[in-house]
């Protein structure tokens, strides 16, 4: 039997975010709040005479990812990887940074490369900065929990709380993290809606994040509508940051969500990127 390591690494939904500038990727990030979330990536890698990725979503397998790719080639070994999800990716749930992650715990345990967990974000971090796939999704999935970041990269303090009530969210399709990213224009407004505060509770974080959301003017049409309709029915909501889709609490968000697409239940999750098993 050929050896393998498989790895999860839980997703991230973003609610608030501000660029950080750095002189270099590791001290480029992002401050802000968001969530952890139980669904994300499982990462199969198997030792190969070259890097091949393979996404496979609900049974659609694409192939390529050069974040992953990248990141493979500065740890200087080659591998076949297959990563899975459930959640739609482009849509806001931190999937990138997830598959860095999960790929990069695999690749360190099967080719024995000895580096801490804190080595592994690091490098997952370059990756996302680098190809502009994320600022802060690496830093917050290291561990779970709805979080607080006060400052860019792996090593800022990062303040977590856990609630026990569920998240909902419905997608609406992809937006290009990186058109985003890279907008001088888009990135002077994100600035300026930022809060500057931690989120209170569950709650309190929808709520920062929908103001955010709407003054930041990234909301879509498609994302407005479905918006309105969690506030008719008093559901604390907002917009998946950056993605076209909506996340909402409360005992009334999945029927609310339910009119607009495929609803996916959520939960907060415990506990950063883990090795599931080797083989063999």
């Amino acid at each position: 039997m050929v050896r393998t390591a498989v790895a999860f690494s839980p997703g991230h939904i973003s609610g608030y975010f501000k660029r950080v500038e750095g002189p270099d990727p590791r001290t480029t990030g992002s401050v802000g709040a968001g969530v952890v979330i139980d669904e994300g990536v499982r990462s199969t890698v198997i030792p190969a005479a070259g890097t091949s990725v393979r996404v496979i979503r609900q049974g659609r397998v694409s192939a390529g990812s050069p974040p992953v790719e990248y990141a493979l080639d500065r740890l200087g070994v080659t591998a076949r990887v297959t990563t899975e999800c459930r959640l739609p990716i482009g849509a806001g749930f931190g999937l990138s940074a997830a598959a860095l992650l999960s790929t990069l715990t695999g690749a360190n345990h099967l080719f024995d490369l000895g580096l801490s967990a804190d080595e592994v974000a690091s490098r997952a971090h370059e990756a996302e900065v680098v190809h502009r796939t994320g600022l802060g999704d690496v830093a917050a999935s290291q561990a779970g929990g709805v979080v607080c970041r006060m400052g860019p990269g792996i090593h800022a303090e990062i303040i977590r709380f856990y609630p026990e009530e569920p998240l909902y969210a419905v997608s609406l399709g992809p937006l290009p993290t990186a058109s985003v990213l890279s907008s001088p224009e888009a990135m002077a407004r994100i600035a300026a809606a930022y809060p500057d505060r931690c989120p209170r509770d569950l709650a309190d974080f929808c709520l920062l994040s929908r103001q955010f959301a709407e003054k930041s003017g990234l909301i879509a049409p498609e994302v407005q509508r479905v918006l309105r309709a969690c506030d008719a029915a008093n559901v604390p909501a907002s917009m998946t940051m950056l993605g076209n889709g909506v996340f909402a609490a409360g005992d009334s968000a999945q029927r609310v969500l339910s009119g607009f697409g495929e609803v996916y239940q959520l939960r907060v999750a415990r506990r950063g990127a883990y090795l599931i098993e080797m083989k063999p």
